[in-house]
């Protein structure tokens, strides 16, 4: 087996894909989680301190919205540069897989089953 087709059969199975795509994912969503504490969590609590504005509030619901945005286009992306084709390429691998005939029936399987057709008789 070749160096090329050994990588080949690694990277097309199935979880290495999810793991990149999971990577890929985890990141944008650390953004986010990190755009809710900076955007809207802390300056909601600055707020409560009496030290906020709401200036610093309307930005930080901004940016969220920026990072939720961010978000949903980096995870579409991914979905349909990625996951979409990766599964038509497994699709079309298993269909090839099925299109193999089964293996011949050995010669004492049909033997016997000639044999038991006889005796029905």
């Amino acid at each position: 087996m070749s160096l090329i087709s050994e990588f080949k059969e690694f990277a097309m199975k199935g979880n290495v894909i999810d793991l990149a795509v999971g990577v890929v994912i985890g990141g944008a969503f650390g953004k986010l989680v990190e755009g809710v504490v900076k955007g809207i969590i802390e300056p909601v609590l600055a707020a409560v301190q009496g030290k906020g504005d709401s200036a610093a509030m309307l930005a930080g619901i901004w940016n969220f919205g920026g990072g939720v945005l961010n978000f949903l286009l980096l995870a579409a992306v991914v979905f349909f540069v990625f996951v979409k084709p990766m599964n038509k390429l497994k699709a079309i691998s298993e269909r090839k897989k099925g299109d193999t005939p089964p293996p011949p029936t050995p010669a004492d399987v049909v033997l016997l089953t000639e044999i038991r057709d006889l005796l029905k008789k």
